[in-house]
């Protein structure tokens, strides 16, 4: 099989185990503490592969300054508020059902943004996705005691998904060139410019380090920081932003489904029919087109 089958299934597959990652990382430091020295390892190593690959950096300022910028809003602006409302107290499942939103969000920009036009199969296919992750979580959500919530947490949790579809039409637009090692080691330098300033003002930098923060650590920067998201970025790069971002409704489900394994939290009937019903969703945002060419990348 090739890069171009195969990608899609493991980028979810890295993805969607960030969940069970971060929850594991709330053991050992403080939630931006921990995404600090993640993306400064990510770095460090990124920058090693580039230089024993003989890697190619930008040729220009705006090469370098727009890597930079997609990696303040992919990885700092995104994870960064994610983590941090779910530290304040959102739940895991409602942090599910608003990741929810992005594809919805991705699909609608990329419309206007970036010119792509979905047909009404693949406008269909969005709904379906997002009922389809309301219905694996939505019963989780029902019984949690709002009042307990802090509602600016809930705010910087949906803020996120905003913050995560615009690094994504950014990264469309205008990170189109360059080898993908040095722009993702680029991106996680800008993330460390957002999380680094935001750590130091909102956290005590708490961190355990014991053999349980290095094992979470090394999975954290090797599993995903550098091979989902390297993948997620040769999805953007190859095909449609739509499609790329589509695939995150895949992420809730699966990692409900990593969570009762490693956790033994509950695996409710809803989450599987919703399973299946973001799969029919995905589904219809990806399959060709009857009257779409099939375009071979090499």
């Amino acid at each position: 099989m090739t890069l171009a089958r195969l990608a899609p299934v493991l980028f979810v597959l890295l993805w969607s185990t960030g969940w069970v990652s971060a929850k594991y990382a709330t053991f050992f430091a403080d939630p931006l503490t921990f995404l600090v020295i993640r993306y400064g390892t990510a770095v460090v190593l990124f920058y090693v592969v580039c230089r024993l690959g003989g890697v190619s950096w930008p040729r220009d300022r705006a090469g370098w300054v727009h890597a930079i910028v997609s990696g303040m809003f992919l990885h700092g602006l995104y994870l960064g508020m994610v983590w941090w409302a779910i530290g304040q107290g959102v739940p895991a499942a409602l942090s599910g059902i608003i990741a929810g939103l992005q594809p919805l969000m991705t699909g609608i920009a990329a419309a206007y943004l970036v010119g792509e036009n979905l047909n009404g199969g693949q406008r269909v296919g969005l709904v379906i996705g997002f009922l389809g992750v309301a219905i694996a979580v939505l019963p989780k959500v029902l019984v949690i005691d709002a009042s307990s919530i802090p509602a600016y947490a809930v705010a910087v949790n949906v803020l996120a998904m905003a913050c995560v579809t615009a690094g994504t039409i950014y990264q469309k637009r205008l990170v189109k060139d360059g080898d993908l090692r040095s722009v993702a080691t680029l991106q996680y330098v800008g993330a460390l410019i957002v999380t680094v300033p935001a750590a130091l003002i909102l956290e005590d930098l708490n961190v355990n380090w014991s053999l349980g923060f290095f094992a979470t650590l090394a999975w954290s920067v090797i599993g995903i920081s550098m091979g989902a998201i390297a993948l997620l970025l040769y999805l953007i790069r190859r095909g449609d932003v739509s499609k790329a971002a589509s695939l995150i409704y895949l992420v809730p489900p699966l990692a409900a489904l990593e969570a009762a394994i490693a956790f033994g939290e509950e695996l409710t009937v809803p989450m599987m029919i919703g399973t299946c019903v973001v799969m029919v969703g995905v589904y219809l945002i990806n399959r060709k087109s009857a009257v779409e060419p099939i375009i071979v990348k090499d």
